[in-house]
């Protein structure tokens, strides 16, 4: 279904299906701005909840067409000049360690960084086209948990995961809204919202491991000063540990852009790097359900439902 408001908007794809996520009691929906993004910022809560019997949809925004070979051995000219069907290729195998069930392309290309305003691109489309694209998505799917960007991303101000934040948001709070544009599905009100983010205490976590063990670590001092501290506004961590290897599975199925010799992800012997941080950490931002902080479970407090019957009629 095109909308006729914005003729020219892509039509969003299933890459990959592995049941229907609607037909489970709890769902959970992360949006996402480039394949990759959905491992390395909270893969290991989707294997968690996936392995629960929680219904798991992926949104990718892009298909990071813009993004920079990492791998040497990869870093060929036939890769490059079909980068964009490697990366979707990589995305449907990362996905499939972590559990999604379903997971949609959005349609839009990587807007680089700093961005090209290339036609297509992300950051150049128009706000309100992405906000209707997702409201659809979210009255599809009916997730009671939606997982997003923060508000504050100066650390990494790339446009498009700026983009991600500027649009989830105010399509988390129009889905519930039965008056904005019916024809896009029928209403549906998510109980959480979330940003994921990487903390300041998994970095320091994984820096010290690295100089207990006699090695030079990959994680400098002077670029933890540079991308400011969230850590006070944390609210919700989650215990991935029994999902490690999920999570070392998908970001090498990342294979152009995961380094399989980089010290960054794999630096640290597994034994040890399976135990120094094995939470993912969330700020909630909104919620309609009464929820005490500090949580160690996104659902906590959601109330689920069995919504097959109406998915039957």
């Amino acid at each position: 279904m095109t909308c006729s408001h914005f003729p020219n908007a892509p039509e969003p794809q299933v890459l990959r299906i592995d049941g229907d996520p609607r037909t489970c009691v709890r769902r959970l929906l992360t949006i996402h701005a480039h394949p990759d993004d959905e491992t390395t910022k909270g893969g290991g809560s989707v294997a968690r909840y996936a392995a629960a019997g929680v219904g798991t949809v992926l949104v990718c925004c892009t298909g990071g067409e813009a993004g920079t070979i990492q791998n040497p051995a990869l870093n060929r000219p036939e890769v490059q000049a079909c980068l964009s069907e490697v990366r979707r290729q990589e995305l449907a195998a990362a996905t499939a360690h972590l559990g999604y069930q379903r997971v949609w392309m959005l349609g839009y290309r990587d807007s680089n960084m700093p961005a090209s305003g290339a036609p297509g691109t992300f950051a150049a489309a128009p706000l309100e086209e992405t906000i209707w694209a997702l409201v659809r998505l979210i009255r599809q799917e009916r997730p009671h948990v939606v997982v997003t960007y923060s508000d504050n991303q100066r650390g990494y101000p790339h446009p498009d995961h700026l983009r991600v934040h500027e649009a989830s948001v105010p399509a988390y709070e129009a889905a519930s809204d039965p008056t904005f544009h019916p024809e896009l599905g029928v209403a549906w009100a998510p109980q959480k919202l979330y940003y994921a983010v990487w903390s300041r205490a998994c970095l320091v976590a994984q820096h010290e491991a690295f100089l207990q063990l006699g090695l030079p670590s990959p994680f400098k001092v002077e670029r933890w000063q540079r991308r400011p501290s969230m850590d006070y506004r944390l609210t919700t961590k989650i215990f991935i540990g029994d999902h490690w290897e999920q999570v070392q599975a998908a970001l090498r199925a990342h294979a152009t852009q995961i380094d399989p010799d980089s010290k960054h992800w794999f630096g640290l012997p597994p034994d040890i790097a399976r135990t120094t941080y094995p939470y993912d950490d969330y700020i909630l931002a909104h919620s309609t359900v009464p929820t005490t902080l500090p949580e160690d479970d996104l659902f906590a407090s959601v109330i689920g439902d069995d919504i097959r019957g109406i998915l039957s009629v």
